[in-house]
């Protein structure tokens, strides 16, 4: 019996349709006709998620670490650099298997063991998604209270309401639609946001910014890994849902490439020149752990928070449309068997109930974002190691009709990733510190058996166990993992290899 047939071509027979057509593709294997796309489609989803005036706020959170701005420019440019290369890794398996992230992970893990990073990558979609929905919502409050135009319970609950029907119409109507959608998103939040930038900039106070001394190492060590799990490694679990319409013979380094030019650019700008906000400003980092957005609109003229507030809402749609769009292939993956557009319509209404939850009920925004990064970044970086390996070291392209079927070459469960990513999950867990919840005061019981401190020492906020997860995953799975592949290669193919693929297609991987 197989986890689920593999969707025949009349079952997809209208692909990815058009702008404002709904795509009928789900986990299916793309057709050879639909994959028409280019390496470079794929800065305008990556940028446009990625443009949001909320990557100032991480200047100044990466300022609470206690370092200074030179070392805070670093860390937000090498984080966002090298965790969106990540994502570009991950995406040549998109453009090598044309289906989505979470189909394609049932190479390494098996069809049934891949439900455990499944069921991880579609709780961290659904909380991205509804981080980015009550920031628009909280945003838009902040700026209706300025503007005499209201500002209370009700106009919360209308701007979740309004945020949250955009977001699930968008993620509904599919890949076509949103591609459309962040190509407009990418030139209206980018011209915007510079305008925010030009408006903003004298309040800095350079001389007070670069005063700020420098920090230890191991503040330095914990804001870069904040700064990954907060951008590329956000995301690393859907890189290949929107590389899977390239031609498979399209160069990986190209993919790669444009993945990591388009996520992070938008970040490197805006997250230093957070930090020169943050740095000049104790108020406004006070005032961004409760509101972050909201926050920074202080700085501005009355004339221009209306401006402001479609920079900001349109930003932060553009990257929950991606989130919600993605996590309602992840459900279909796990074997839930309903049409792509009500996976998404589900995961629209968890959005907002989640939305609701904490606007109203809950009181701090920062804690139980930041301890939501850190418990779920630790497991799908275990994972993202994992996948990363077998990326590396996989040469052919990937058996289709076996990516729904357990009793295929990639066969039911796969021990070794599984247990790699439980390891690197449960030694993660291990050096982190949470005390954002009170129910994940348990983590960081390895900080001091491996002696750094125990959980009140130096590393303990460091958040190494993202880090040490992702590690475990990538160098185990190369150690443990290269047999197997080589296993699976070995069997006699359905398809073939095309010419190319690995000859200079893949001169990552070669």
């Amino acid at each position: 019996m197989t986890q689920s047939s593999a969707p025949t071509a009349d079952e997809s027979a209208s692909g990815r349709g058009a702008a404002g057509v709904v795509e009928s593709n789900g986990i299916n294997v793309v057709s050879e006709a639909e994959r028409t796309g280019r390496p470079s489609d794929l800065f305008w989803p990556w940028f446009a998620a990625n443009v949001s005036i909320f990557g100032m706020s991480y200047g100044s959170w990466v300022l609470d670490f206690g370092i200074s701005f030179r070392q805070a420019a670093g860390v937000a440019v090498a984080g966002a650099v090298l965790s969106f290369f990540f994502c570009g890794v991950v995406a040549l398996a998109g453009k090598r298997g044309s289906a989505p992230t979470m189909t394609l992970s049932r190479a390494p893990f098996g069809v049934d063991g891949n439900k455990l990073p499944g069921m991880v990558s579609w709780a961290l979609s659904i909380g991205w998604e509804t981080v980015l929905t009550i920031l628009a919502t909280l945003a838009t409050a902040t700026i209706m209270e300025r503007l005499g135009w209201g500002g209370g319970t009700a106009t919360k609950l209308v701007a979740a309401l309004v945020v949250s029907a955009l977001i699930v119409t968008f993620a509904v109507l599919g890949y076509a639609t949103i591609m459309r959608l962040q190509s407009i998103l990418t030139w209206l939040t980018g011209g915007l946001s510079l305008l925010y930038i030009a408006m903003t900039v004298g309040t800095i106070d350079l001389a007070t910014v670069t005063a700020i001394p420098d920090g230890p190492f191991t503040a330095v060590v914990g804001a870069f890994i904040l700064v990954m799990t907060g951008f590329g490694v956000g995301w690393i679990n859907i890189a290949s849902d929107y590389s899977r319409y390239l031609p498979r013979s399209v160069p990986g380094r190209s993919v790669i490439g444009w993945n990591t030019v388009g996520g992070s650019l938008a970040p490197c700008i805006l997250v230093v020149f957070g930090l020169m906000l943050a740095g000049t400003s104790t108020d406004l980092r006070e005032g961004i752990s409760a509101d972050p957005i909201g926050a920074l609109a202080s700085l501005l003229p009355t004339w221009m928070l209306v401006p402001f507030l479609v920079v900001t809402v349109g930003g932060l749609v553009s990257g929950a449309v991606l989130g919600i769009y993605s996590s309602g292939l992840t459900l279909l993956s796990l074997g839930v068997r309903i049409p792509r557009a009500s996976a998404a319509f589900v995961d629209g209404t968890l959005l907002t109930l989640g939305t609701i939850y904490v606007v109203f009920f809950a009181g701090d925004f920062f804690g139980p974002f930041q301890g939501f990064l850190i418990t779920l970044g630790v497991p799908i970086a275990g994972w993202a190691g994992v996948m990363m390996a077998d990326i590396t070291v996989r040469r052919r392209d990937y058996d289709e009709l076996a990516l729904f079927d357990r009793r295929g070459r990639y066969g039911s469960v796969n021990p070794v990733a599984v247990g790699l990513m439980v390891l690197g999950t449960v030694i993660g867990w291990g050096l982190v510190v949470n005390t954002y919840a009170g129910w994940l005061a348990w983590q960081g019981y390895l900080l001091g058996p491996v002696g750094l401190g125990g959980r009140d020492g130096d590393w303990a906020y460091a958040n190494l166990g993202v880090l040490a997860s992702l590690v475990v995953g990538y160098i185990g799975y190369l150690a443990l993992g290269r047999r197997s592949v080589r296993r699976q290669e070995s069997a006699d193919q359905r398809a073939q290899p095309r010419s190319g693929t690995l000859e200079g297609a893949d001169s990552f991987t070669g």
